[in-house]
């Protein structure tokens, strides 16, 4: 079961791969599908974020549920930012951007993580840190393509 969830994990993200080149997920030019990644940290829940309370940031819009939220996101966007711009970090860690859900989402060491699908979370979860590591090394190749 696990190597059929690889194998059609691998070849779902090598093909929305060809569409990502952005190094920030950002479909149809909204980070992280829209939802507001201060939300993460602060209501510890996916929301989306609103179209009148945006911020552009490496190429992308941010959206955000509150003014406070965006305020706090343009002071240090660094800190709520996901990791590897959002894209998924196992895939990351297998050397590869893949899309992601918002509800694959998890904080680790204060950073914002997402996965490709709750199937590739729950191999994400038995393995974080060495993952972590691994798409750490990856990502500034992966990032560009």
């Amino acid at each position: 079961m696990k190597s059929s969830v690889v194998l059609l994990f691998c070849l779902a993200a090598s093909l929305s791969g060809l569409a990502q080149k952005s190094p920030v997920f950002a479909p149809e030019g909204k980070a992280i599908k829209g939802y507001d990644a201060v939300a993460f940290f602060t209501d510890a829940k996916p929301v989306k974020g609103a179209d009148s309370l945006s911020y552009k940031w490496q190429g992308v819009e941010w959206l955000f549920v509150s003014r406070k939220h965006l305020e706090s996101f343009k002071s240090n966007p660094g800190k709520y930012a996901p990791q590897y711009g959002g894209y998924c970090a196992y895939g990351t860690s297998q050397g590869h951007k893949a899309p992601t859900e918002a509800d694959t989402w998890t904080i680790v060491g204060d950073k914002l993580y997402f996965n490709y699908n709750g199937e590739v979370k729950k191999m994400w979860l038995k393995d974080q840190q060495p993952l972590i590591k691994k798409a750490d090394q990856n990502w500034p190749e992966v990032m560009n393509q």
